[in-house]
Parts: structure tokens; C-alpha cells; sequence
């Protein structure tokens, strides 16, 4: 595990309850909500986020922005060779 440093600031009432929602919204902690807003999101760290399935309607794991989603085709060839 990595050493971890204690940090503090100071910030308005007004501006700690934005900042506590923001990261309410975003279901992160706190601390991981500050963390992304100042030095961006670890790529390890990110949550997948749930979309609905156009086709079934099912909720299902957003594709990577680089990445396309999963086609019928590319889950047979993968499932090609099971039992």
C-alpha cells in the first residue's frame, strides 16, 4: 500500500455543501470526489457506469468511450469453444 498524506483546506459553508453534494451525486467519497476534480480520474479507481440496453431494456455496463460495445458475433466467437 502507498504511503498516504493528510490534506486540509478551508472553504465556505455554501461551497462545502456544493462540493458534499457534487460528490453525493457522483457516489463518491469525498475524499475520491476531490481527488478526480484536481488530478483526474485513476483509470484503476473508476466505477462502471450502468446504461439501459436499447434492444432488451436491461440495465448493462457502459462501454469504455474507446472501446465498442459487445455484439451477438463477438460473444459467440468467445463462446466458440465452451463446453
Amino acid at each position: 500500500m502507498l504511503p498516504v498524506t493528510k490534506m486540509s483546506f478551508k472553504v465556505s459553508e455554501e461551497e462545502s455543501r456544493q462540493i458534499r453534494f457534487l460528490a453525493e451525486r457522483e457516489n463518491l467519497s469525498l475524499s475520491e470526489y476531490l481527488r478526480r476534480r484536481a488530478i483526474g480520474p485513476s483509470t484503476h479507481l473508476l466505477k462502471p457506469e450502468l446504461v439501459r440496453c436499447p434492444l432488451t431494456g436491461a440495465m448493462v455496463f457502459k462501454p469504455a468511450t474507446d472501446k465498442s460495445g459487445m455484439t451477438t458475433g463477438a460473444v459467440a466467437e468467445q463462446l466458440s469453444d465452451f463446453p
